[in-house]
């Protein structure tokens, strides 16, 4: 059943404006959840590899990753509750009628971070010296798991707007009613998103870790009077401090280079489920006007000022077919046909989206990741079997000077993909039900829309400096270099003894004391 449009009509400067700004806290807030998802993920084996090896260097990389943890967590639940407040702030109308469908969910994900998640990480945090070792290590394996519970959920809401499913229409009401929570979390597109997206998390927290373990292995070392250059000195606990900072940054080169895999298979299986419930989306993504058999995937393209097909288009040949069906000789609905089969359906009007935005967008997003996973793959080798950079090489010094900048690489193929998932759609806010224009809040004013805008980017730009300054804070501390009782420390990852003491996890007395744990707190 289609519900297509509202009594009156909606000034457009209103519409792009609130349209921007929910662009604008979205594409913040999705910049601090997969940093969340993927930080809670290593935090929790690195703290298992200390429970099960006793090895020092797992525990101080555990306190590291877990500070890095809470600090990008905080910041991600306060931009996650203005996340729900934009439904209520401009699109009054769109929640108005699909509050039944959408409530579940950002119920069960607000329960999730406030709760269980927020919960559990003040558990794990300040339970150092008072939970018992095995209890304590499974709290923050809750928070992990809470993570990609929330994450999944919250993407399910968002696979009602691209692929609306398990509703009906009340039309006295005027309302949608969910007839199948299941239905709605079984959703085809969120069942394709879900791991896309816990790909994209693990290359932007892997690129992270593997800039700050590769810059304080290689480049801004820890020596014997602080931090340094290569070739200085070392004190005792320097050499060890080295070591574990390299493992870090091969934890973060593994799980970048693995994401990047991931992403693009995952994405595969998305694009196909695209394919069947938006054809006009991946239509655009190709700028492919013309229904063709064998259609070939258009690695760049020069369009036309008034649009139709490319002046200039270097092509491979039936792979757009394969991506879109599986077959090199299936036929692919073009923009044209499209637009045609649409007017029919839903009433007179365009139905193509900015087709130049979803084209690049969406190799942007391509090209980038990987581009993302190419140097994660070189550090990879560069470093193979314990290999040493030659860091005196003009060159290689850099490159690494440069890796700081790594994890902006995933986190712009990340936004490009929001991009493309978003505008690609237009101009529908739930495909086939309901248009944009239609969903925005009534008597809201350009005016109104615009302070909201300015205010929300001001006060992201404050939340952006202080996060930053906070991890520059945590990453540039030298790592706790308290004792392990029961445990013997080693300087090349060698045998580490019997781990953790049964009885407690710190002092010879069984307890480990809180400046033993939280030794670099800010």
């Amino acid at each position: 059943m289609t519900h297509v449009g509202r009594l009156g009509t909606v000034d457009l400067d209103v519409l792009d404006i609130t349209r921007l700004q929910f662009a604008v806290v979205t594409i913040y807030h999705y910049l601090f959840v997969p940093l969340s998802i993927t930080l809670a993920a290593v935090t929790a084996g690195l703290h298992t590899a200390w429970h099960r090896t006793g090895r020092e260097r797992y525990r101080r990389l555990t306190l590291l990753v877990g500070k890095l943890l809470l600090v990008t967590f905080a910041v991600g639940v306060v931009t996650g509750l203005v996340q729900e407040f934009q439904f209520g702030l401009g699109w009054s109308d769109f929640a108005r009628a699909y509050g039944d469908v959408f409530g579940p969910t950002l119920a069960i994900e607000g329960m999730l971070a406030f709760f269980l998640e927020a919960t559990f990480l003040g558990l794990w945090y300040f339970g150092w010296d008072r939970l018992p070792r095995r209890l304590h290590l499974a709290t923050i394996w809750v928070v992990a798991v809470g993570t990609l519970i929330s994450a999944f959920v919250i993407l399910a809401a968002n696979a009602f707007m691209q692929n609306p499913v398990a509703y009906s229409w009340d039309a006295e009401r005027g309302r949608a009613r969910l007839e199948s929570f299941l239905g709605l979390m079984t959703n085809p597109v969120n069942l394709a998103a879900f791991p896309h997206t816990i790909a994209g998390a693990a290359m932007l927290g892997g690129a992270l870790l593997l800039a700050i373990g590769a810059w304080r292995r290689w480049v801004h070392v820890p020596t014997a009077s602080g931090l340094g250059e290569p070739g200085e000195p070392e004190g005792d606990d320097d050499h060890e401090q080295r070591l574990a900072f390299g493992t870090l940054a091969r934890v973060g080169a593994w799980l970048t280079l693995a994401g990047g895999v991931m992403t693009a298979l995952t994405g595969d299986v998305l694009g196909k489920v695209m394919t069947e419930v938006q054809p006009m989306k991946m239509a655009a993504a190709e700028a492919l006007y013309t229904t063709t058999a064998g259609a070939p995937f258009s690695i760049l393209a020069i369009g036309r000022p008034g649009g139709g097909e490319p002046f200039f288009s270097l092509d491979v040949p039936y792979l757009l077919s394969v991506l879109a069906v599986g077959d090199p000789t299936a036929t692919v609905q073009g923009i044209d046909d499209l637009q045609a089969q649409y007017a029919a359906q839903f009433g007179p009007g365009s139905y193509v989206p900015v087709v130049w935005m979803a084209y690049w967008s969406f190799r942007a997003m391509i090209g980038i990741g990987m581009a993302a996973a190419a140097i994660a793959a070189a550090y990879l080798w560069a470093t193979r079997r314990g290999r040493a950079l030659p860091v005196g090489n003009r060159w290689v010094a850099r490159a690494l000077r440069l890796l700081p900048v790594l994890p902006l690489l995933p986190a712009a193929a990340g936004t490009f993909g929001w991009v493309f998932t978003e505008t690609a759609r237009q101009p529908w806010l739930a495909f086939g039900l309901t248009r944009t224009e239609d969903g925005i809040s009534p008597g809201l004013t350009a005016g109104e829309a615009l302070a909201a805008l300015a205010a929300f980017t001001l006060a992201y730009g404050v939340i952006a400096v202080v996060w930053t300054r906070l991890v520059l804070h945590v990453v540039r501390q030298d790592l706790d270099t308290a004792a392990i009782s029961g445990a013997e420390r080693d300087d090349d990852d060698g045998d580490a003894g019997d781990g953790p003491a049964a009885d407690g996890e710190g002092t010879p007395g069984g307890r480990r004391t809180r400046d033993d744990d939280l030794a670099p707190s800010y």
